[in-house]
């Protein structure tokens, strides 16, 4: 249904696709600059900081995911009853309704990507293993993030002033994601949080797989570590929805 509904509006749905990207374009104008000046930054000389960006515009729309601020917005007008009404978990409801849309943006951005890389001409070789293993991290790194922002949602069952948490948790994301530069620019100490945090394997660790910065151990590890984050958020989501629906049906909307 969601892949439908982003064809029939395919204008609309390009602009938006268009204002995600702007962040990772500008990055990668100004990064790649620095890593010209320098001769490289944080282990990703010129061409692997070009391909990283270019790279990130697709994992940043492969990565969209339901925004946490929803959940006020159904639970006070009382949406989430014909959710919850419906046979579909509004989890699963969600996570597959964003992924058909992205079969919509990768078409879409495949024009962008191209002119991208016609234009920086990143010198990059990336084998089948390569491609095999971003397919497979980049669509675990969207169940992880998916994951994130549903249990930050669920937090609007306790409390109608979550809008300072969340943006506490998306200032972690973005800089232990690798959203702004990659973690080998940072301290190693912040490199460290990183490893043990989420974000890295929603973001930079599909990149780090396309463009070869990983070999085929870390790759093998890093999937390992998504497939484990999905597990561990899942349980966390599906202990915690049990309480947030019960509550909801308590108080009403």
């Amino acid at each position: 249904m969601g892949a439908l509904k982003e064809m029939q509006y395919r204008l609309a749905s390009f602009l938006s696709l268009l204002g995600f990207l702007i962040e990772p374009v500008v990055l990668l104008v100004v990064w790649r600059t620095v890593a010209e000046a320098t001769g490289g930054i944080g282990g990703y000389d010129l061409n692997a900081i070009t391909a990283y960006y270019i790279v990130w515009t697709l994992v940043r729309a492969m990565n969209l995911a339901l925004s946490p601020d929803v959940w006020g917005y159904w639970i006070q007008d009382g949406r989430l009853s014909n959710f919850l009404l419906e046979p579909a978990n509004v989890f699963w409801r969600t996570i597959w309704n964003f992924a058909g849309n992205k079969l919509v943006w990768v078409v879409q951005w495949v024009p962008i990507g191209a002119g991208l890389y016609f234009i920086f001409r990143p010198q990059i070789e990336m084998g089948w293993t390569n491609v095999a293993g971003f397919v497979v991290a980049v669509w675990l790194g969207y169940a992880v993030r998916a994951s994130v922002l549903f249990a930050m949602g669920l937090i609007a069952f306790w409390t109608t002033r979550a809008k300072a948490l969340f943006d506490l948790i998306v200032a972690l994301e973005i800089l232990l994601s690798g959203r702004l530069v990659p973690m080998g620019v940072m301290p190693q100490w912040v490199q460290t949080i990183s490893a043990w945090m989420p974000f890295k394997w929603a973001f930079q660790f599909p990149i780090d797989v396309l463009i070869g910065q990983v070999n085929a151990d870390e790759m093998l590890l890093g999937i390992g570590t998504q497939i484990l984050w999905v597990g561990l958020l899942g349980t966390a989501i599906k202990l915690t929805w049990d309480r947030a629906t019960r509550r909801y049906s308590a108080v009403g909307s």
